[in-house]
């Protein structure tokens, strides 16, 4: 490596370890509890399974693809030698912190390992500023462990697709979006087989050991615990209704159940139920579109990144949940796009970084006042809404103009 390359090198891992201790620090400060999931929700979670008490996924249903206990659990070992001087909370804080730094810190050495490749540099660049912009949900959340779990297997789809396959698997039993990457890679790619099996080893192997420790319904719990739900506030869908909020047609109801804010009003039950039926079919819409691609022999470094994200986009913006953390998931897939095909990406990139920054200034700056459906929050939210919908649209496009390779003449 050239001193240039090593000088860029220490100014992007800088850049990272200031993001990251900036963002871990924001979730102290900021109001509205953006840290709150952390320590009400996974630390008791993790607690109960290690002291034999309920097993979230296994003895009960959990709202979570089981893997997503393993960092929460991986969280309480890290804190137990912190506990004497932090107290329970405080010290699962710092470690979880800690966790999505170091495994951030892994995903970003495999992107930067190659300094001298711009795109690369560039990539790295954005993921620094999406975190900042996003803040403490970007490192405070369950989905913070699968996006560094998604970037690592994105960079190495083409020559280790069989690791790809099993890491995004991995990621989707933690939170279910990582196997939107999965299904883009399996249509835009060529070792298609592969990376099947691969999926369906780590499948087989995560629902046996469920089976063996006993759990038998639980184990896709995580499906029928999702069709309970109702509209939640944040949600694409239920911009209309928040408007309907501030003059008093439509009321916003805290979940005891699920743990989160949702929509009361007529129609808004009716419009959630609709939602998870039209998420599917335009997920298969587009991964119809992509096929039909891959069939015309599209190039991977050009169908793959606007598959990928126009799938993951739908997951959101076609959503009865809208939770903020959502937003990190766009993360993966951009950065992805800025390796293979960095032209192209700008557009999607810069859109990314502004829904981060319009989540951030909802949720936890604004979040309060939000409840109280006042008027600024409610248009800064409508404005991150119709800017997914954009985002969605322009990957689609994206999408749709992808070339197909002609096959080569035969002399």
């Amino acid at each position: 490596m050239t001193r240039s390359g090593s000088a860029r090198t220490a100014v992007l891992w800088t850049a990272f370890l200031l993001v990251h201790a900036v963002v871990a620090v924001a979730g102290w400060i900021l109001p509205s509890q953006p840290m709150g999931d952390v320590v009400l929700v996974y630390e008791p979670w993790a607690a109960s399974a290690l002291s034999g008490g309920p097993i979230v996924g296994v003895t009960e249903t959990w709202v979570y693809p089981q893997l997503a206990l393993v960092p929460m659990l991986a969280a309480k070992i890290l804190s137990l030698p912190l506990i004497g001087g932090l107290g329970a909370s405080g010290a699962y804080l710092i470690a979880w912190a800690l966790m999505i730094t170091v495994l951030d810190a892994l995903a970003f050495g495999v992107l930067t390992r190659r300094s001298s490749a711009q795109p690369r540099r560039i990539a790295a660049w954005f993921w620094c500023a999406a975190l900042l912009f996003l803040g403490p949900i970007a490192l405070y959340r369950i989905d913070a462990v699968t996006v560094p779990l998604a970037v690592s297997a994105g960079l190495w789809l083409t020559r280790r697709p069989v690791i790809a396959a099993a890491l995004l698997t991995a990621g989707a039993w933690i939170k279910i979006w990582p196997g939107a990457l999965l299904v883009a890679a399996v249509v835009a790619g060529r070792a298609r087989l592969r990376m099947l099996f691969a999926a369906s080893l780590v499948t087989a192997a995560v629902v046996a050991v469920l089976f063996l420790l006993g759990a038998r319904a639980e184990i896709f719990g995580f499906f029928t615990e999702q069709t309970g739900r109702g509209l939640q506030i944040e949600a694409v869908a239920a911009t209309p209704f928040l408007w309907l909020a501030m003059t008093g047609g439509a009321r916003i109801e805290y979940s005891f159940d699920i743990l989160t804010f949702q929509i009361v009003a007529p129609g808004a039950d009716a419009v959630g139920s609709v939602l998870t039926p039209l998420m599917l079919l335009v997920v298969l819409a587009v991964a119809a579109i992509g096929a039909v691609k891959a069939v015309r022999r599209a190039a991977f470094s050009r169908l793959f990144p606007p598959l990928a994200l126009s799938l993951v986009v739908a997951l959101i913006a076609v959503n009865k949940v809208g939770s903020p953390q959502f937003q990190t998931w766009l993360f993966a897939p951009v950065i992805l796009w800025l390796v293979l095909d960095r032209t192209r990406a700008k557009v999607p990139a810069a859109i990314v970084l502004a829904l981060a920054a319009l989540t951030c200034l909802v949720y936890p700056l604004n979040y309060d006042a939000l409840l109280r459906a006042e008027f600024l929050p409610i248009l800064v939210l409508s404005v991150r809404n119709i800017l997914l919908l954009v985002l969605l649209i322009v990957g689609i496009r994206a999408l749709v103009r992808v070339p197909s390779t002609p096959p080569a003449v035969k002399e």
